[in-house]
């Protein structure tokens, strides 16, 4: 029996924490320090570099780690394996190994490629509206695994699944089958929470005034069992919390149906069991898994158009006459004008920000010039010939291209491994079949029969006793909210019906809303379509990513059962 694998995250997302990589190497035992680079929108910002220089096109921020932190990991005897290779792995390989040299360290350095699937678009399945300037394929972690086998040092890979980082070096660790449906259902599931980095250690916590250390939290990593069991915790003496809440609420980010579906194994989230196993450590098993798809997504983006916009500041009285009149003076001609008025205003106001509103346009268009100069500047000749008190945020811009993201499914692509040596091995995908439902899967209309408790309630924000999660998945977003008892879990399972999500997110009402039951966890898990447009590069909402929605959801007052504050 092999011993666990102690795995550890050091990014989260292209731009996260620089000083991670040395934290985590240099704070603990290690085997194997992932770091997730890439997003959906990460993909068109490494496109735009790499269309200004061909060799660019991976995350630049990961060499500049690797330049102080290279030679600890050789000296530790560390696995490094991230996904910052983005639209060019094997060029971000190259400059790995380049930068060993100067350093004059030996490391085998490996890529895996085969996720760039651009010339396969007449394949994909639903067609993008237009030809997209990148479309990657979300590989399966036995590439990764097969790097390892080879001796790699270091993994570089494109666009692999987030959790890929973590099922492969276990795989590899452990030598698990292709088959090991449950445990590499575990590992997928220990990635998930890993992916994110400090997310599952305080970081955007629902309860944040329970987390120490809060202003520097530590990084989270896995102790992974032959079984695909794990405990998740992080380096001794670093700040922040992991605890069931902390694991729960990343769980249940940018997820949907409890069904989850990957190139190389579907894993049932309803089926997690979260267990605490001393401080700062919490025990994840039970995790059940089957068969992937037999397609994979694939993350395309192509070019929307451009877009502009221009904030106006209305002080003091009449702010909604004040917002008529320059709605009335500004009619931009781009097909697509949305106009917000944000009331952060107060009456009798004893600063003059907080008796100000904000009032936005912003525009979208095929074509630069209608979202352009003519539109700055007609805003800007608003500026002695309109409301009382005129003033904008920010000087009006030029506009700028968007990019729209746009998911569609390919059968799934052979991994391509170039190994240390040169030398290229191919590693076909694993076989899908139809995906089972979930063991104990609720999907929604209607939630499973339990009445409200009867008895005196309290009027209270829902956040005052229930934890929430939310973000984006493409146009979608999904909020998971959980609670932290079996009494209060009864009552939310009962009393967050799709009737109500749209009660209380008003946003909601005319689009579709699925919810999904995980009691397990504690928790419902509601997926919004449509919420964020065409997704966060092309979307003009107050928060494109849907990262607030959750809190948003959290502020708003309910009736709470009495009783579920006595029982605490």
């Amino acid at each position: 029996m092999s011993a666990p694998l102690r795995i550890g995250n050091c990014s989260g997302f292209y731009g996260d924490r620089l000083s991670a990589m040395r934290e985590m190497l240099e704070g603990g035992e290690l085997d194997v320090l992932t770091g997730d680079y890439l997003a959906e929108l990460t993909m068109l910002l490494l496109w735009r570099a790499r269309a200004k220089d061909p060799a660019k096109g991976f995350a630049g921020t990961f060499l500049r780690q690797l330049e102080e932190c290279l030679g600890t990991a050789v000296e530790r005897q560390v696995k490094i394996v991230v996904n910052a290779g983005g639209l060019n792995p094997d060029g971000c390989a190259d400059a790995v190994a380049a930068l060993a040299d100067r350093l004059g360290l030996t490391v085998r350095v490996a890529a895996v490629s085969g996720d760039d699937v651009l010339d396969q678009v007449a394949s994909l399945e639903p067609a993008p509206p237009r030809p997209p300037v990148t479309a990657n394929a979300y590989l399966g972690g036995w590439g990764i695994t097969a790097a390892l086998q080879r001796g790699a040092d270091v993994v570089v890979t494109g666009r692999t699944t987030d959790a890929a980082l973590v099922s492969g070096p276990a795989a590899w660790h452990h030598g698990w089958a292709r088959d090991d449906w449950n445990r590499l259902a575990g590992a997928v599931a220990a990635g998930h929470v890993l992916e994110c980095g400090a997310h599952a250690t305080g970081g955007n916590y629902a309860f944040f005034g329970e987390v120490p250390g809060l202003a520097h939290v530590g990084f989270p990593l896995a102790e992974l069992a032959e079984d695909g069991s794990s405990v998740i915790t992080k380096h001794a003496g670093t700040g922040g919390l992991v605890s069931r809440g902390t694991v729960t609420a990343q769980l249940l980010y940018e997820i949907a149906e409890p069904a989850y579906l990957g190139p190389d194994v579907t894993t049932h989230f309803d089926s997690v069991v979260l267990d605490d196993d001393g401080p700062d450590r919490v025990r994840l098993s039970g995790v059940v898994g089957s068969p992937p798809p037999p397609t994979a997504k694939v993350s395309c983006n192509y070019l929307g158009g451009f877009r502009n916009s221009v904030t106006f500041v209305l002080t003091g009285l009449d702010i909604e006459a004040k917002a008529a009149a320059v709605q009335d003076a500004l009619q931009p001609t781009a097909c697509d004008v949305r106009w917000d008025l944000v009331r952060t205003d107060h009456a009798d106001a004893d600063t003059e920000e907080t008796a100000s509103a904000l009032l936005r346009c912003s525009v979208r268009d095929p074509q630069p010039a209608p979202v352009g100069r003519a539109f700055s500047s007609a805003a800007v000749e608003l500026a002695l010939a309109s409301y009382p008190g005129f003033s904008v945020t920010a000087p009006p811009s030029e506009g700028s291209p968007y990019g729209v993201f746009w998911p569609a499914y390919i059968a799934a692509p052979t991994s391509r491994v170039r190994h240390a040596d040169g030398e290229v091995e191919l590693v076909e995908p694993t076989e899908g079949q139809p995906v089972p439902p979930s063991p104990e899967a609720a999907a929604e209309s209607t939630p499973t029969s339990r009445p409200s408790e009867a008895g005196p309630t309290r009027r209270a924000p829902l956040g005052t006793l229930f934890g929430a999660r939310s973000g984006d998945k493409g146009g979608n977003a999904n909020v998971g909210v959980w609670a932290r008892d079996d009494a209060a879990y009864r009552w939310l399972a009962a009393e967050l019906t799709v009737e109500r999500i749209r009660q209380l997110l008003p946003e909601t009402r005319d689009l579709p809303v699925r919810r999904y039951e995980l009691p397990r966890l504690r928790a419902v898990n509601v997926v919004v379509e449509g919420l964020l447009g065409e997704g966060v590069a092309a979307s003009t909402r107050f928060d494109p990513q849907a990262k607030g929605l959750g809190e948003w959801l959290r502020c708003r007052v309910v009736d709470l059962p009495e009783h579920l504050f006595t029982d605490r």
